[in-house]
């Protein structure tokens, strides 16, 4: 997203935490406080395997995009839903995203 970035600063990506418990059993409390937070740099931090402290607070987002998620097919991340509608999962270079954020329904 970042490279995508870089090179487009019309294109905006709206990020929903989506953990992967049965994978990463700490992933629930993890997003939990990057939520508490919104905290784009603890989120960045939990990527580069820095430890996080305990969430601050107690909020029903991350059950909510659990529950979207679900609604929506998706099962794994990173998972982009597409302005038209569809969705990608997996990662993709910047340019191949950019082609599909482009591409017209």
């Amino acid at each position: 997203m970042k490279k995508v970035l870089e090179k487009r600063k019309d294109i905006a990506f709206y990020l929903k935490l989506f953990p992967l418990v049965k994978l990463h059993p700490k992933a629930y409390e993890k997003s939990m406080t990057i939520v508490c937070k919104k905290s784009l740099e603890l989120m960045e931090d939990n990527f580069a395997g820095k430890k996080l402290p305990p969430p601050e607070c107690k909020t029903k987002e991350v059950d909510e995009n659990l529950k979207l998620g679900e609604k929506l097919g998706i099962s794994g991340a990173p998972a982009i839903i597409l302005p038209d509608g569809g969705v990608t999962s997996g990662y993709r270079e910047a340019d191949v995203l950019i082609s599909l954020i482009e591409k017209k329904p």
